[in-house]
């Protein structure tokens, strides 16, 4: 349904506003910002100075996209290249902002020489060496981890179902417990953060995925594992509804077992929107309002972080290019820098008590 002039004005007024709906009933006199924060990709961070310059204004926190992830900092086994990675955390640094480690067991962005591996001696080894080095040399800055990204398959047909990796081939489904008992074993202040997407729709293959997520982490929290956060990363389908009931009761069960809520790769999939600018970002913006209400419902979220903080960098224009030939905006700013819609939201949901 195309939005009327009182449905844009309803949502530009947003930030100003804290109507009793849900992540603002939190909102009070005394409130403390959630922390914001903004993925980057150290390339565009160096192609354009304004880059840099809106995210020291405008977050807290930062998460690098590609620098510490094994194909880019662990080149051979024996070999581990920060170049990238040290250029983050100092920007990090000079800016006073926190940065977010992304991460340290994931199943793609992995080099030859992992797929390799032939023993679980060998993987145990591998890890240990890879988690220990990385943590230690980004202690100051990085003072939480997605420490297991992405362990749920797309397709679940049982809630005990684990996406395929060389580390479950070699390690068993005993790998994610190995991570984090590591993870904290070398930094025991780091907040530790297990990772997913797709999650939050009420269509399709996302509510088995949603449970069988929610049954790996009740396991992790019956065997003491040291979890200490879920990341839902909040990458929203455009068009597609979200299931607020179920995901609100996911994040409820998920704060009762004691645990911290993270949105950490936020943006919306625009590709199927409807091409008139005003009228999209009304879309996007509403269903992020959606996204953020279900999951504030129980409780404030520990951080938001956005997959990029402008359209005019962002993943989303080449994986799911417009057939109508305009720009993909699925960011809290524009191609320009300017504040859109959806940054209006975020900002509401960002005030707790």
């Amino acid at each position: 349904m195309e939005p009327t002039r009182r449905d844009i004005l309803a949502l530009g007024l947003a930030a100003g506003a804290c109507a009793a709906v849900g992540g603002a009933a939190h909102a009070g006199p005394a409130a403390r910002p959630v922390p914001f924060g903004a993925a980057v990709y150290l390339p565009d961070l160096e192609a354009d100075p304004r880059l840099g310059a809106a995210i020291a204004a405008r977050c807290q926190r930062v998460t690098p996209v590609n620098e510490l992830k094994w194909t880019y900092s662990r080149p051979d086994p024996d070999a581990f290249d920060f170049a990238a990675g040290d250029r983050i955390a100092d920007f990090a640094r000079a800016n006073g902002l926190a940065m977010h480690g992304h991460t340290l067991v994931w199943y793609a962005e992995l080099p030859d020489w992992v797929n390799a591996l032939s023993s679980a001696a060998e993987a145990e080894a591998a890890l240990a060496k890879h988690i220990e080095t990385t943590m230690l040399r980004y202690r100051d800055v990085a003072r939480s981890w997605d420490v297991v990204n992405e362990p749920i398959p797309d397709v679940v047909r049982r809630p005990t179902d684990r996406r395929d990796s060389p580390w479950r081939a070699l390690l068993g489904d005993g790998y994610i417990e190995r991570a984090f008992r590591l993870a904290h074993e070398i930094d025991p202040d780091a907040q530790l953060v297990i990772n997913e997407y797709d999650v939050e729709h009420a269509t399709e293959y996302f509510p088995a995925k949603r449970r069988a997520f929610a049954h790996l982490i009740r396991e992790l929290v019956e065997k003491d594992v040291p979890v200490h956060a879920v990341g839902l990363q909040g990458h929203l389908r455009g068009g597609v509804p979200i299931d607020s009931e179920e995901l609100a009761e996911f994040v409820a069960e998920m704060r009762g077992l004691g645990l911290k809520i993270l949105v950490t790769e936020l943006d919306v999939i625009d590709a199927a929107l409807p091409t008139p600018i005003e009228e999209r970002d009304v879309l996007v913006a509403r269903q992020v309002e959606e996204f953020l209400e279900a999951v504030t419902s129980s409780g404030p979220l520990d951080s938001i972080t956005t997959w990029g903080l402008t359209d005019r960098f962002t993943w989303i224009g080449w994986a799911y290019k417009r057939i109508d030939g305009t720009g993909n905006r699925p960011l809290p700013l524009d191609a320009d820098y300017r504040p859109k819609l959806m940054l209006d939201v975020i900002e509401r949901f960002r005030r707790v008590a």
